[in-house]
């Protein structure tokens, strides 16, 4: 099962081109909430892994409210949604520590970047995914529970950053992750030099004969894996992204 995004977006046409950009890159659309009332009342019924918040509702509380109250009640990670950028709204916004930010008008490359740093931040899915074993290319597998590739019977053995690049690859699913992106689930707030992520995909790929990991200058890096041994068992293709 995919990870469940709750929207809060008061804007309906916004909320449902997210609603369909969420489940082509295979998250759950857990439901939409467009007032506090409605979202305080959706998330605690759906449960969400993590919450698209509008800063700015019309006739209603601010997202930052509904932000306040998520961290009293449910401890459920949000990513702000906003096309304010004024001093005093961010300083407040700052204040309820959310996963990251979207400015509007964002593209789903942005949006999927942010959804994967959110999550990475957030508690495990409930659904044990780490007791799977993942078909991968080539006679290669990934044991979720030893945390160890194999190829065939042979173990290929992997650093620890080595190890991560890895799961973040099998976790997008067959889809492309941007550079960047990659760069940001691995060393998080570290600062790194130009050639670190370079370096680091050159001894994976030199370790799996090169006959594991997709690189694209223009898309970035993907593991193709079967659907149906995905760890978010959800069917996905390359997107081309577009504005949401």
């Amino acid at each position: 099962m995919g990870r469940r995004i709750f929207v809060v977006e008061d804007e309906v046409v916004v909320a449902l081109e997210i609603q369909r950009a969420l489940q082509k890159m295979g998250f759950v659309f857990a439901g939409m909430a467009t007032h506090y009332e409605e979202a305080i009342t959706g998330i605690e019924s759906a449960r969400p892994d993590l919450v698209l918040l509008d800063i700015t509702l019309k006739q209603s509380k601010s997202g930052i409210e509904i932000a306040k109250t998520l961290k009293q009640r449910y401890s459920i990670p949000f990513v702000y949604l906003t096309s304010i950028t004024d001093h005093d709204t961010m300083h407040e916004a700052v204040k309820t520590e959310p996963c990251g930010y979207l400015l509007k008008p964002f593209r789903r490359e942005e949006l999927y970047s942010a959804l994967l740093l959110g999550l990475s931040k957030a508690s495990p899915p409930a659904e044990n995914d780490n007791s799977k074993i993942i078909k991968l290319p080539n006679q290669y597998f990934y044991d979720y529970e030893k945390q160890k590739l194999f190829c065939k019977d042979q173990e290929i053995k992997l650093g620890k950053k080595e190890n991560k690049l890895l799961q973040i690859l099998i976790e997008a699913n067959g889809s492309y992750l941007p550079f960047q992106t990659i760069e940001q689930l691995i060393w998080e707030e570290t600062v790194i030099s130009d050639s670190a992520l370079r370096t680091l995909l050159y001894r994976v790929n030199l370790k799996t004969s090169y006959a594991l990991i997709e690189t694209t200058p223009t898309k970035g890096c993907r593991i193709m894996i079967s659907s149906s041994d995905s760890p978010k068992s959800a069917e996905h293709k390359t997107r081309h992204y577009d504005r949401v």
